[in-house]
């Protein structure tokens, strides 16, 4: 097999000395050609997916083998990427005094979370910039809040409002710090 060496797994399929898009599209011909188990790997993103399909359609040649990669593609894509977007509650809450803000976006869009304090004042702003359609639930994606105001001042125990602005839509949400 082309793909292993000494046991272990390669990334370069076709065994052209290159790890590129061209592995990829092997791989996508070869899905429900064989019995073998597929060995575990993390779920790409839709911002990854994204770039694969246009890499592939880039040098797409128009072969059978091309068109089946890129239905591939799309169909792993639409199941990665929600449905909707939504805001969706943060974690810990109550908190004290760190909390993440975990969100999915249907679509590529600028986003940032504003939180406000019970009388409707601006206490912080996130800007977290453009962002491809996905899931940004845990630690690692989600919005983070470290309990601070524009200012850099932990702000006091209360009920507190945080907002999720996309190009599409603004929804908003109640956390509570507990000190």
């Amino acid at each position: 097999h082309p793909g292993a060496a000494d046991g272990e797994l390669n990334a370069d399929i076709n065994a052209d000395g290159v790890v590129d898009i061209l592995d990829l599209v092997q791989v996508a011909n070869d899905i429900g050609e064989g019995s073998a188990a597929a060995p575990t790997l993390h779920s790409p993103t839709a911002g990854q997916i994204q770039s694969w399909l246009a890499q592939i359609r880039q040098i797409d040649d128009g072969s059978p083998d091309f068109r089946r990669a890129i239905g591939v593609l799309e169909a792993l894509l639409r199941a990665v990427r929600p449905k909707t977007t939504v805001l969706l509650p943060n974690y810990p809450n109550p908190f004290n005094p760190e909390t993440w803000i975990p969100y999915q976006l249907a679509n590529a869009s600028d986003v940032q979370i504003t939180i406000y304090d019970a009388k409707g004042t601006v206490v912080r702003t996130l800007a977290l910039g453009h962002q491809t359609a996905g899931y940004y639930t845990n630690r690692n994606r989600a919005a983070y809040w470290d309990g601070r105001n524009g200012l850099g001042e932990n702000v006091a125990s209360g009920v507190y409002f945080y907002q999720l602005q996309t190009d599409e839509m603004s929804t908003m949400r109640k956390m509570v710090i507990l000190k």
